[in-house]
C-alpha cells in the first residue's frame, strides 16, 4: 500500500510540474489552482481506469501473479496468488511467504532471460495442484533487481500427460512381455518340431514301402507347415519388439527372384497354374541389403497369389525404380485370382487378416502384415490394386542401393529383324516372352490357340515358333509340322518341369528344342541364337523341383571314428542327433546338462566335435562354452570345435553364441545334412 501511494504521489507531482513548465514556455499566465486540481482529478480517473483494465486482463489470463524485490520480499501479489496462501493481497506486501513446493517438473531457460518452470504446490486447502510459471526480470531497485512471476493452474494437462505416459509404459511392458512369451513359446514349439522333422528324415532313409513313404512324407510336410507358422509368429514378435535387425550385404536380386519363382513353380503347376518372370534388361542386379528378407517378401506375396488363384497364373516382374540416391528396384506380383473387394484393401496388411473365404486356407494371417513391416523397415513402399473377378497386383518398391563396383547391365543379344510366333493360352508367360523379345528388336506375335497359330504361319514368314504343350500334344505337333513346311528355322516347345519326361524327345515331335517354364532369359536366347537338337537337359534349364521333395539320404560313414560330444537334455532330440551321427560313423558321448558336459570334456576327451544345446538345466550352453574356452586358455589345450544348438534363431542369439566362444551355430529343427560338413571340416582341419 505504501508503494502504491508513493507511486501515485510521484505521478501527481509530475503532472503539476509538467503543467507549470508548459505555461512558462508559452509565457501564459499560470492556470488557477482549481483548474489544476480538476485536470489532476481527470488524470487520476484515467490512471485508475487503466489500472483496472490491466488488473482484469491479468486476472483473466493469469491465475497467480507475484513480484518480489532483490531480497525476495513481495511488492505485488494478485488475488489468485494470495488465495493459494489463504490471505489478502495487501497482507503479503513486504513478506517472503510462498506456497509449499512438493515436486518440480519440466523447466526451460530462454535466451532472453525468461524462465518457464512447472511446480506442484500445496495451497491452503491441502489439495496439491500443478502450476506453470513464467519468471522474468522487472525494473531494478536499490536493493537489486526484482522478479515477476506469473502462473496458471495446469493440473489437468500434467495429470493427463502423466496418465498417457503411464498407459504407454504399461503398453510397452505388455508388448515386451508378449514378445518374450511368443519367443519362449516359439522355442518350445521348435524343440518338438526338431524331433518330428528329424525323425521323419531318418525314417525316410530306411527301407519303406510306397504306402509308408507316403505317410511319412505327409507328416513331414505338415511339420514343415507348422514350422513356417512358428517362424512367422516369431518374426512378427521380433518386428513388434524392434529386435529385427536387417543385414546390409551385397546380393544378386535378379538371381534371388529367379530362384524364388523356380522354387514356387511346382506349387503353381500342381494347381494347373503358370508362374512367369520378367526381369528388365537395364537393372543393376547387385544390391546391398538383406537378401533373406527380400526373399521372404517375395515368397509371401507370390505364395499368396498362388494360394488364392484357382485358374490362370501368376506373373512376377523385376525392374529398376527411382533415380540417384533413391534408385532401387520394384517387384510387381500379378495374378488372375478372384480379386479383393475395394473396401478390404486398406485392412489387407493388418495383423491376422486373410483373404475371402479364409476358413478354407491355412495360415495365421500374419504374412502380409510381416511383409509390410519388412518393406517399411527397408524404407520402401508396398501397395495393392485389385478388381473383383479379374485378379490383383501387388507392387513393392525397395530403395536398396547398387553395390559398390556392381557391373553395368549387359545388353541382351539383338534379334532384329526376326519374327517370332508364340502360340500359348497364357496370361503371363507368353506376354512376358513377347516383351523380352521386343526389347531385343524382334517382332513377336502372340496367339492363344492352335488354329490361330496355323493361320498365322500360313500368312506370315516367321523365323521361329514357340508353342505351349498345354495346348495339347496333337495341336503342338500340327503347329510344328506347319512351321517346318513354312520354312521356320527354329521351333521350340514350352514345357513345365513335370512335362519334361512325359513329352520325350522334342525332335520326335517336330521341335528343335524345348524351354522349361518359367523361362529364363538366357535359355530363350541360347535356343533362338543356336537352334540345335535338344540335349539331355536344356542349356540354362533349371532342374525340375518339387516343394516337398524327399531329402537325399545321409552319406554313410562320412567320418568314421570321429568322437563327438553331444550335450542335449531333450531325450528325443538326443536320440535323433545320436542316430544321425552314428550313421555317419561317429562315436557319440551324451551329456544331459551343463555340468555333465564339462565333466565329459575333462574326463572322456579328447573330442573332435561338441554339439551343445544352448538351453540346458543347471549351466546353460553359453556358460559351458565360456568355461571350456577359459580352461583351454589356462592349460594351452587344443581348442575344441564347439557348435551351438538352439531353437532361438535371432541375430542376437547368434551373436551371443559366438561371443561365448562357439565356432558354429545350428538352428533347430536340426538340419541333418549339415552334420557331414561339420565332421568333414573338423577331419580336414585335423
Amino acid at each position: 500500500m505504501t508503494l502504491a501511494v508513493s507511486v501515485m504521489g510521484l505521478s501527481i507531482a509530475g503532472a503539476m510540474l509538467a503543467l507549470i513548465l508548459v505555461s512558462l514556455r508559452r509565457r501564459e499566465p499560470v492556470v488557477p489552482d482549481s483548474d489544476i486540481a480538476e485536470a489532476l482529478q481527470d488524470r487520476l480517473w484515467q490512471i485508475a481506469e487503466s489500472e483496472e483494465r490491466y488488473r482484469v486482463l491479468v486476472e483473466a489470463t493469469t491465475q497467480a501473479v507475484v513480484q518480489r524485490d532483490g531480497q525476495g520480499r513481495i511488492t505485488f501479489a494478485s488475488e489468485g496468488f494470495a488465495a493459494l496462501l489463504g490471505v489478502k493481497p495487501l497482507e503479503l506486501i513486504g513478506s517472503t511467504l510462498t506456497p509449499q513446493v512438493i515436486e518440480r517438473g519440466a523447466s526451460e531457460q530462454r535466451p532472453d532471460g525468461v524462465r518457464v518452470v512447472e511446480e506442484r504446490l500445496v495451497p491452503v486447502d491441502g489439495v496439491p495442484r500443478w502450476f506453470s510459471f513464467i519468471e522474468m526480470p522487472a525494473a531494478g531497485h536499490t536493493d537489486g533487481p526484482s522478479w515477476l512471476r506469473a502462473g496458471q493452474d495446469v493440473t489437468g494437462r500434467v495429470e493427463a500427460a502423466r496418465s498417457l505416459d503411464e498407459a504407454k509404459s504399461r503398453a510397452e511392458a505388455a508388448n515386451v512381455a508378449k514378445s518374450r512369451f511368443l519367443a519362449t513359446v516359439s522355442h518350445e514349439l521348435r524343440t518338438p518340431l526338431n524331433g518330428i522333422l528329424g525323425m521323419a528324415d531318418l525314417l525316410l532313409d530306411t527301407p519303406l514301402n510306397p504306402e509308408q513313404r507316403t505317410y511319412v512324407e505327409a507328416f513331414r510336410t505338415s511339420g514343415k507347415a507348422l514350422l513356417g507358422l512358428v517362424d512367422g509368429i516369431l518374426d512378427f514378435s521380433r518386428i513388434e519388439a524392434g529386435r529385427l535387425d536387417l543385414a546390409a550385404e551385397p546380393f544378386d536380386v535378379a538371381a534371388l527372384v529367379e530362384g524364388v519363382v523356380e522354387l514356387l513353380a511346382p506349387r503353381a503347376q500342381d494347381k494347373g497354374l503358370e508362374i512367369a518372370l520378367d526381369i528388365a534388361d537395364d537393372l543393376t542386379a547387385l544390391r546391398v541389403g538383406d537378401a533373406d528378407r527380400v526373399r521372404q517378401i517375395l515368397v509371401n506375396l507370390a505364395g499368396n497369389a498362388i494360394k488364392f488363384t484357382q485358374a490362370g497364373g501368376v506373373g512376377v516382374s523385376l525392374a529398376r525404380a527411382g533415380e540417384g540416391q533413391r534408385e532401387g528396384f520394384v517387384l510387381t506380383i500379378e495374378d488372375t485370382g478372384p480379386g479383393i473387394p475395394e473396401e478390404r484393401i486398406p485392412i489387407l496388411f493388418e495383423e491376422f487378416e486373410q483373404g475371402e473365404d479364409s476358413a478354407s486356407h491355412e495360415g495365421t494371417g500374419l504374412g502380409l502384415a510381416i511383409t509390410r513391416r519388412l518393406v517399411e523397415r527397408m524404407n520402401g513402399t508396398i501397395e495393392a490394386r485389385s478388381t473383383v473377378g479379374r485378379g490383383s497386383i501387388f507392387r513393392v518398391v525397395l530403395p536398396l542401393p547398387a553395390a559398390e563396383g556392381a557391373p553395368v547391365p549387359v545388353p541382351q543379344p539383338t534379334l532384329a529383324p526376326r519374327k517370332i510366333l508364340i502360340v500359348a493360352a497364357s496370361p503371363y508367360q507368353a506376354p512376358f516372352l513377347a516383351r523380352r523379345l521386343s526389347r531385343s528388336g524382334a517382332a513377336a506375335v502372340v496367339v492363344d490357340s492352335a488354329e490361330a497359330g496355323l493361320d498365322a504361319l500360313s500368312g506370315v514368314a516367321f523365323d521361329a515358333l514357340i508353342a505351349d504343350r498345354s495346348l495339347g500334344d496333337a495341336a503342338v505337333r500340327r503347329l510344328a509340322a506347319e512351321a517346318a513346311r513354312s520354312g521356320v528355322r527354329c521351333s521350340l516347345i514350352l514345357l513345365s518341369p513335370f512335362d519334361r519326361r512325359e513329352f520325350g524327345a522334342p525332335s520326335a515331335k517336330g521341335f528343335d528344342s524345348y524351354l522349361i517354364k518359367p523361362v529364363r532369359a538366357r535359355s530363350l536366347f541360347d535356343r533362338l541364337l543356336e537352334p540345335r537338337p535338344a540335349p539331355a537337359r536344356g542349356i540354362g534349364e533349371a532342374p525340375a523341383q518339387t516343394t516337398e521333395a524327399p531329402t537325399p539320404p545321409l552319406p554313410v560313414k562320412a567320418a568314421p571314428g570321429r568322437r563327438v560330444l553331444l550335450a542335449e537334455d531333450n531325450p528325443i532330440n538326443a536320440l535323433l542327433a545320436t542316430k544321425a551321427l552314428e550313421r555317419l560313423g561317429a562315436q557319440v558321448i551324451l551329456a544331459r546338462d551343463g555340468l555333465e558336459t564339462l565333466a565329459a570334456v575333462d574326463g572322456q576327451g579328447p573330442f573332435d566335435l561338441a554339439l551343445i544345446d544352448i538351453r540346458m538345466p543347471g549351466l546353460d550352453g553359453l556358460e559351458v562354452a565360456r568355461r571350456i574356452r577359459a580352461r583351454e586358455a589356462e592349460t594351452g589345450a587344443e581348442p575344441l570345435h564347439l557348435v551351438a544348438l538352439t531353437a532361438n534363431t535371432g541375430r542376437e542369439d547368434v551373436t551371443a553364441a559366438f561371443a561365448a566362444g562357439f565356432d558354429n551355430f545350428l538352428p533347430k529343427p536340426l538340419n541333418l545334412r549339415a552334420l557331414p560338413g561339420l565332421l568333414n571340416r573338423r577331419a580336414e582341419a585335423a
